[in-house]
């Protein structure tokens, strides 16, 4: 056994005990919480309504109204029988079922029809409770149907009769003892997050749960401690999971006003700081930085949700805490990731992104990631994750974090269980211009090198000049790698056409044109995929520099002094 799987294998130990512990421990205290709420409080009206602040879109009603259920890519069509008795055509769409969140589409369809509808298929699914799904119950799911329920219930209630009234009620009370019960053992991270905002907005939202306000406040303002670091980020370390988080918690905090509870100090200091961050994190055209698990996330929805930001403040450059540094001169800007992996427990979600960066010039984004997959995520999970889908450099076949897999997988979850530990960054500003220089020890373990990059931006932000090394360190062997490739992957919409020196020119449709110049490696243009549409996968083309061993790589983006028509260059 090498010394890395010696040291793996500690790891995987550790991890495995962590879980089996915390599943005994859950045990005990679902036990103990069954027995405190079995003879508890059962809804007896709803107050106040949370918000639905995502955009619904009427013609979806006109759509579910004739039987066609279109979830993460796939349209079943019922042909008059219950959406819910249907064989659903993947787990992503199941879930998307389960969770309601298209209620708000009837909703604002605002037609007899369409209320009648909702409640239609609303009684249908509290008759049998979600029996008949394998996912109903999953604490995100659950989390995310309580919330549609509590926000559409004007649309719901208003009319119904006695008997549904009462079965709505009894459904509310299911769902709070349900997951009162469950949040501790829901899984670390944003899905636990979610699960305790569904609880704060039924004690806030209904009367008889009033009682366990106080327990449940407290609750959420220590897990948005513990997750939202105090710069604003996640401790995922995914851009979108900040708007995830604040489309629910705002409704929240605005029905807690509404009913005159206070607001603590920790929602309002977290809202603030994650609306801090999304600015952060956004290029011009408005789209979040691809890194860790994130995925396209509709512009309406960010805007929805940067409306209630009162402090409208210009992004930072730095954010020390969460990893990532951000290059802005003129039109352009560079977003780099220059953190290590989350702690494995939150690391279930994330990419072997070290180093990558994305680079935006006005509204065009010309350098990417792959980004995750915003439909069929499952099947593209492992491609989406390695390094070789991120904008940086890969040494050999290896990625620069490793993900469990086989018994470790199933038992631990598709965690990162090794790769960078120590990420140096230094951030120099000097006469308007702005350069990162950063280091990761993710590949020191099996080839002993270094991976070293500097992106330096110019003032007016029309060059961008990088150096990427590979440094051996003292008394390391580096074995057969085969060779090292830096990565850039370009946007879907960007084309490619060669100077006669052999350098690429890369153009937007728009006409604007930035050149690519390389030095040190030979250059060459691959295909590549950009997962992150939300209409599924796109094809797309990476420029790709080789090299062989320790060494270094110069390249530089120039903005082109002309717009230049591609039609002649092709």
């Amino acid at each position: 056994m090498s010394v890395l799987d010696g040291d793996l294998g500690a790891r995987a130990i550790g991890l495995v005990a962590v879980v089996a512990g915390r599943a005994l421990l859950g045990r005990v205290r679902r036990l103990g919480r069954w027995a405190m709420l079995s003879s508890g409080p059962t809804a007896d009206r709803v107050a106040v309504a949370p918000q639905d602040i995502r955009t619904g879109d009427p013609t979806f009603a006109d759509e579910i109204y004739a039987g066609r259920f279109a979830f993460a890519g796939r349209v079943v069509e019922t042909h008059g029988a219950s959406p819910f008795e249907m064989e659903p055509p993947s787990q992503e769409w199941a879930r998307a079922l389960q969770g309601f969140g298209w209620l708000r589409h009837l909703r604002v369809a605002d037609t007899a029809i369409a209320r009648s509808n909702a409640r239609a298929l609303v009684d249908d699914w509290m008759k049998t409770g979600g029996r008949r799904s394998a996912h109903a119950w999953e604490p995100d799911v659950a989390a995310r149907r309580i919330l549609a329920f509590l926000a559409q219930s004007p649309m719901l209630l208003d009319g119904c009769d006695g008997r549904f009234y009462r079965r709505f009620l009894r459904t509310v009370t299911r769902h709070f003892r349900k997951i009162f019960i469950r949040v501790e053992t829901a899984p670390n991270g944003l899905v636990r997050l979610k699960v305790l905002i569904a609880l704060v907005a039924l004690a806030v939202s209904v009367d008889s749960f009033r009682r366990y306000q106080k327990h449940l406040l407290d609750r959420l303002d220590a897990e948005l401690a513990r997750q939202i670091f105090p710069d604003g980020g996640h401790i995922g370390r995914d851009p979108s999971a900040i708007v995830e988080i604040l489309v629910d918690l705002l409704p929240v905090r605005q029905a807690q006003a509404a009913r005159g509870i206070p607001v603590s100090r920790g929602v309002m200091n977290a809202v603030d700081r994650m609306m801090h961050l999304l600015r952060f994190f956004r290029h011009a055209d408005g789209m979040l930085a691809l890194f860790n698990g994130a995925s396209a996330v509709p512009l309406d929805q960010i805007a929805t949700v940067l409306a209630h930001d009162d402090a409208h403040g210009k992004p930072p450059g730095n954010a020390p805490h969460s990893g990532y540094q951000r290059l802005e001169g003129g039109r352009t800007v560079v977003i780099m990731d220059c953190g290590a992996p989350p702690p494995p427990r939150y690391a279930h979600d994330a990419h072997a992104g070290t180093l990558s960066f994305e680079f935006s010039s006005g509204a065009t984004r010309f350098v990417v990631n792959c980004g995750a997959a915003a439909r069929s995520r499952e099947a593209w999970r492992r491609i989406a994750r390695a390094t070789a889908a991120h904008s940086t450099l890969m040494v050999g076949r290896l990625s620069s974090a490793r993900f469990a897999n086989g018994l470790l997988e199933r038992i631990v979850g598709p965690t990162i269980v090794a790769g960078p530990r120590k990420v140096t960054v230094d951030r120099q500003e000097h006469g308007g211009s702005v350069a990162v220089i950063a280091a990761h020890d993710g590949y020191i373990a099996d080839v002993g090198l270094r991976h070293e990059r500097t992106i330096r931006m110019s003032a007016s932000g029309d060059r961008i000049d990088g150096r990427d090394r590979l440094v051996r360190q003292p008394g390391r062997t580096a074995p057969g790698i085969g060779g090292f490739a830096v990565r850039f992957h370009l946007h879907p919409l960007i084309k490619i056409s060669l100077l006669p020196t052999g350098a690429a020119i890369l153009l937007a449709p728009d006409g604007e044109g930035w050149e690519f110049h390389a030095d040190g490696a030979p250059l060459t243009v691959a295909d590549s995929v950009f997962l992150a549409d939300p209409h599924g996968p796109k094809p797309a083309q990476q420029l790709v520099l080789s090299g062989e061993g320790a060494g270094e790589v110069r390249w530089t983006f120039l903005r082109a002094a002309d717009p230049i028509d591609l039609r002649r260059r092709t």
